[in-house]
């Protein structure tokens, strides 16, 4: 190689060193600027997500933010001393008010503060644990077991899964009755309100109290609800009937008949019209208690002759007792058969007179509202009299529940064993009340299928707790547990005087105490002297 060609080919080598050098530089700077703008960038977002998470933490507890930034500026300010005063006197206010007027205090006050007290010192560390004993929770899918070899042993791994905040339920919110807590959980991705219905008395035991319902509040809500003290332990009065003695019948609601209390201690009404209603209950459960509770509340109407009650009582014995109260009775299978032709007949007419005219007739004197109380339903349908005749009453019973309601008809029966063989129109009764039963079978016969689940556990009704039934069907989305008010035989029969307008003599005056009678003569032994 010559001397200018080695001069070229260094030449050449030189000015490809120098063009790597400077892509290089180039290369370099570039990517020094990219590692800053993805560092200014990271740090960016990673602030930003930081103050999005913390704001939306702050506006989501906004009670204990605004509480905490208080007691931070108070302290600053003016002292920890004076704020120690300060709740003092704000905590013996609140005692002194609670003692004095509990009444205004409970919705003030009272409600907000023992929401608070049993969310954050009940539900939220303990839920958790308690969803998932419960199964309420979404696992990870299963990997299997991983084998580990080597040349001294075979060891089985299985990996132990990891729960995750978006496998775990979350609480929304609490609010504490003065009987139930009602705590709102937001569902995970995987869940059905179902589950929980299914889990409700798990729940319950997991809380430590008798009774938990599961309400469906929106698609990915629900609320569970715990009962911690039972307000249906004590019998509920009747309604006085001297009071209704200055009541028009036709103030008197239909649709809204005061008859008891229900487990939120609020008041119970039910409607006797639009509707017919079977009760189902074991002997001595209380059922009769729901018959006659609402015949007096409505009495006006009774006695104004806007409302018209019917009697069939195959015993005998409980309708009998306010003979006076029905305008139409009967015992017998005959009987009943020609009452139920009676009312039907008259609610022919009525269908004949009123039809293009009207689609539900009002209660008038003239056209009154016909209430039939149909006691013991399953002994004329399935056991007493002949088959005809309990056929044909079945017929009539079907007939009156299928198209009384929009003619001014309501039938009410009651039944001790509801199956589908003893009630055969069982399911022409929108409206259902399920009181003590033997069997938990019975529920579902009563109330639906998911009825139990849901919370109705009407077998559980102690034999202590007469009048207390689960009630749902039309109108009620989910179990409702009330109790009937209970109404004594002296009420019965003034209602029997209050409705055919005797006077109702006023209560019993003072009971003397009379002297002992003096002690016998004790005479000796023996004949005449």
């Amino acid at each position: 190689m010559s001397t200018a060609q080695l001069v070229l080919t260094l030449a050449g080598l030189g000015a490809g060193l120098w063009v790597l050098h400077w892509i290089g530089q180039a290369l370099t700077q570039l990517l020094e600027a990219l590692a800053v703008i993805a560092a200014v960038f990271v740090t960016v977002w990673l602030v930003a997500k930081g103050l999005y998470r913390a704001a939306r933490l702050l506006l989501r507890w906004w009670r204990t933010t605004l509480t905490t930034a208080a007691v931070v500026v108070w302290c600053s300010w003016l002292g920890w001393v004076s704020l120690v005063v300060t709740l003092a006197v704000i905590g013996t206010g609140l005692v002194v008010w609670r003692l004095a007027r509990r009444e205004v205090f409970e919705p003030w006050v009272g409600r907000h503060l023992r929401s608070w007290w049993q969310r954050w010192t009940r539900y939220a560390p303990r839920a958790a644990r308690w969803f998932r004993a419960c199964g309420l929770t979404v696992p990870d899918p299963d990997t299997g077991i991983t084998v580990q070899v080597n040349p001294f042993r075979r060891t089985a791994i299985r990996p132990r899964p990891q729960a995750r905040p978006d496998q775990l339920p979350r609480i929304e919110s609490v609010r504490s009755g003065a009987s139930w807590d009602e705590v709102r959980v937001r569902l995970v991705p995987g869940q059905t309100p179902e589950e929980y219905d299914q889990a409700a008395r798990a729940l319950a035991v997991a809380r430590g109290v008798a009774r938990c319902q599961v309400r469906e509040i929106g698609p990915r809500l629900v609320s569970i609800d715990f009962q911690r003290r039972n307000l249906l332990t004590d019998p509920v009065p009747c309604t006085a009937l001297a009071p209704l003695a200055a009541v028009a019948g036709e103030s008197v609601d239909l649709r809204r008949v005061w008859s008891g209390r229900t487990e939120y201690g609020t008041d119970w009404h039910q409607s006797l019209a639009g509707g017919h209603t079977l009760y189902a209950g074991a002997t001595g459960a209380g059922k009769g208690s729901f018959c006659w509770a609402p015949l007096v509340s409505i009495a006006p109407a009774i006695q104004d002759g806007l409302v018209r009650v019917s009697g069939i009582d195959p015993k005998g014995m409980e309708l009998a007792y306010g003979r006076q109260v029905f305008h139409r009775y009967a015992v017998t299978s005959k009987d009943a058969l020609a009452l139920l032709d009676d009312l039907i007949e008259g609610m022919e007419a009525r269908k004949t007179e009123f039809a293009g005219r009207l689609r539900a007739i009002p209660a008038t004197r003239e056209h009154p509202w016909e209430l039939l109380e149909f006691d013991e339903i399953g002994a004329l349908l399935r056991y007493i009299g002949d088959r005809k005749t309990r056929e044909a009453i079945t017929d009539r019973v079907a007939v009156l529940t299928t198209q009384g309601r929009a003619l001014g008809y309501t039938v009410r029966g009651y039944v001790q064993e509801p199956t589908k063989d003893t009630v055969p129109v069982r399911e022409l009764f929108p409206r259902r009340a399920c009181l003590r039963v033997a069997a938990k079978s019975h529920v579902a016969m009563v109330l639906g299928d998911h009825a139990y689940d849901r919370g109705a556990w009407a077998n559980r009704i102690g034999e202590s707790d007469p009048g207390v039934a689960y009630l749902f069907g039309e109108g009620i989305r989910e179990p409702l547990r009330v109790r009937s008010a209970w109404v004594p035989d002296q009420t019965i029969k003034e209602l029997e005087q209050f409705v055919t307008g005797a006077p109702i003599p006023a209560a019993a005056g003072q009971v003397l105490a009379l002297p002992a009678p003096a002690a016998p003569t004790v005479e000796p032994a023996g004949g005449v002297a």
